[in-house]
């Protein structure tokens, strides 16, 4: 199992908008896509306030690699894409539990 912790960093003035497309158009996509999202945070404390973070679950690399050819081919995306980018910078960290971590 693995987990990709990805942090995106809103263009100025576009937080609002990069929530609502999460909640209404890319968390219905990763559903449909079977891309499981454990969870969806912004900073309470320390960080920057511009920032969506947000952790997924792969079985390895190779389904991780094959979910997000989906994704990015999928129609509905190009779609949502087309409206225009939301954010500045994108940050991807695959992360590996360790054996004695309490996450599966």
């Amino acid at each position: 199992m693995i987990y990709e912790l990805r942090t995106y960093e809103a263009a100025p003035g576009k937080m609002p908008e990069q929530h609502a497309r999460f909640r209404d158009d890319l968390l219905p996509i990763f559903e449909r896509l079977e891309m499981p999202v454990v969870g969806l945070w912004t900073y309470a404390h320390g960080g920057w306030s511009d920032r969506l973070v947000y952790l997924m679950r792969f079985g390895d690399i190779a389904e991780r690699d094959r979910k997000w050819a989906a994704f990015f081919a999928d129609e509905e995306w190009h779609r949502i894409r087309a409206e225009g980018s939301l954010v500045t910078r994108i940050r991807s960290d695959i992360l590996a539990p360790t054996d004695y971590s309490p996450l599966p």
